[in-house]
């Protein structure tokens, strides 16, 4: 036990340095893909239609944690099976359902390898943890840390998904110009799909309670939550009439 153990530690630490390096890279430089892509840079990639994109870089986060359970005898417990298919309930829609409605532009082929890597990385990370390293009793779906984290991931989920919808019909499907978003936690933040994943793994990890799922949350707040900034810095630039009292992430705060 004690060499899994030191594998997830080690995992979860190189995960941490990524997360923290990728903060600083994006606080400068927001990633380029979707409105961040400069239209003279386009030449200059491979890019790959969105839908291809999407569910190309997201599907081993839900393929892999299914091949670790499969490979392994030691998933007994309700609240182990119910952690690790909450984890693949958010890749599953993002991998099925999200990449077969999304009316988003083109990535860079270069961005959809790298994640790519990641998801691979990090799902047999989440899935290898809950396998083999957590211990959960048969109470566990009744302790507090397990109830708030399921509830909070589904608040989370909830947000985002609901705010891919309102992205999603901004626009026509052949449309490519950028409009106000409105309605939902629009109202009040810039990117509120960001803010209902970041909610999403933050209750993941409240849930698990492992060390792999805070090291991801802090991921996921250090990734997008800078790129929910450059979208509201985006929005008051092109925008004249863009809501002024609207924040980047945080409602009423930032």
């Amino acid at each position: 036990m004690q060499c899994t153990e030191d594998l997830d530690f080690y995992l979860s630490t190189i995960l941490s340095v990524i997360g923290f390096l990728y903060l600083f890279r994006q606080v400068t430089l927001p990633a380029p893909y979707g409105k961040h892509v400069e239209n003279d840079k386009k030449q200059e990639y491979i890019m790959v239609p969105a839908k291809y994109a999407w569910f190309i870089q997201e599907v081993p986060s839900f393929l892999v944690p299914v091949l670790v359970v499969l490979y392994s005898q030691n998933f007994h417990t309700l609240g182990c099976k119910m952690l690790l298919w909450m984890f693949c309930l958010h890749y599953f829609h993002r991998s099925f359902i999200y990449a077969a409605f999304t009316r988003g532009g083109p990535a860079p082929l270069h961005i959809v390898i790298m994640a790519v890597i990641f998801c691979s990385f990090n799902g047999f990370l989440q899935g290898h943890c809950l396998v083999y390293v957590a211990s959960y009793s048969q109470e566990w779906c009744r302790d507090i840390r397990f109830v708030s984290g399921v509830l909070i991931f589904i608040i989370g989920m909830a947000i985002n998904i609901h705010s891919d919808h309102i992205l999603r019909n901004l626009r026509k499907p052949e449309e490519r110009t950028y409009k106000i978003p409105r309605g939902g936690m629009f109202d009040y933040v810039s990117g509120a799909n960001f803010l209902g994943e970041i909610v999403e793994w933050f209750g993941y990890a409240i849930a698990t309670w492992t060390f792999p799922a805070f090291a991801f949350a802090f991921f996921t707040l250090g990734s997008i939550g800078p790129r929910a900034y450059h979208h509201h810095r985006y929005y008051l630039q092109t925008f004249k009439d863009y809501p002024k009292e609207r924040k980047a992430l945080i409602p009423f705060i930032f």
